[in-house]
């Protein structure tokens, strides 16, 4: 009777050990195949902005024509993913928690390239590289229309007090460098306040890619939508911002603090107030370059 218990005893540890192995094999199996969750929105290899930010689920790019002001902003060249954004004299930014990407851009040695700058300056590159050099002016916070065409002719801005008037100092010249050296003196002498009284406002349902959220004064601040999606059944809209800031920095993409699932895409309808990072504006403040 004994030896029958002792038989059936071991039968049964047999079968709970062989289950206990399946079991284990299974969760092992399991796990080995599982993959975590994955952001299907960031790709850090991605080294221009439409190759490491996709559209999220169900959303689909807003189109560009091919030598657009759109399409430059959505392929703007990026730094190595991971990138912390440094000043105009290479310190960190002391906050680093505000951006989901560096611009691959210069900022300059000096503290002049801050918000509305960083907007102008990309305005001035597209045009630039597009050759349309006659549309590169921007006004100065006297009201004076600084034109870069009137730069390459070799003439300089003079200021003296209230008087601003262009002197013939060199011969003319159409380089990079003489762009550079022409934006340096506009974000001299131009800011927030005065880029705000030459743009138009934009009703919030037609944005596009180049517009600026932007709010005048002393201090004031401006960001840039840089590219756009839509859902083409509920016909949602997101877009995407980039600045600079106070002092002069590395001109990057902004994180949706609100959103981290989102980031850096943000939601059309955000309400009443826009909140970034480091700055609220109102449905008001969307503005745009005139031709």
């Amino acid at each position: 009777m004994n030896h029958k218990r002792k038989k059936i005893n071991l039968f049964a540890l047999t079968i709970i050990i062989i289950i206990t192995s399946i079991i284990t094999l299974i969760s092992s199996f399991t796990r080995c195949n599982q993959t975590e969750p994955q952001n299907t929105i960031i790709n850090p290899e991605g080294k221009t902005l439409v190759s490491r930010f996709n559209p999220p689920a169900g959303f689909h790019r807003v189109e560009s024509s091919e030598n657009s002001f759109a399409r430059y902003l959505q392929t703007l060249p990026l730094k190595k993913s991971g990138s912390k954004v440094r000043l105009y004299n290479g310190n960190l930014k002391a906050n680093q928690a505000v951006h989901e990407a560096v611009v691959d851009i210069s900022v300059g040695t000096k503290n002049l390239q801050q918000c509305a700058d960083a907007c102008m300056r990309l305005r001035a590159e597209y045009l630039f590289k597009a050759k349309q050099f006659n549309k590169i002016h921007f006004k100065l916070s006297n009201g004076f229309d600084a034109r870069y065409e009137k730069w390459t002719q070799g003439y300089r801005i003079k200021i003296e007090g209230n008087k601003t008037n262009w002197i013939k100092r060199s011969e003319p010249s159409n380089t990079h460098a003489d762009l550079m050296s022409y934006l340096e003196i506009v974000f001299s002498y131009a800011g927030t306040l005065s880029l705000s009284k030459e743009l138009k406002k934009v009703k919030l349902n037609e944005m596009e890619p180049g517009d600026m959220f932007i709010t005048g004064g002393s201090p004031g601040h401006a960001v840039m939508v840089v590219d756009m999606t839509i859902h083409p059944e509920t016909k949602q809209k997101l877009f995407m911002l980039v600045q600079s800031y106070m002092p002069a920095q590395d001109i990057h993409i902004l994180k949706n603090l609100n959103n981290n699932n989102l980031s850096p895409w943000y939601p059309l309808n955000f309400g009443l107030d826009l909140n970034t990072p480091e700055w609220n504006f109102s449905t008001n403040d969307l503005m745009r370059f005139g031709d």
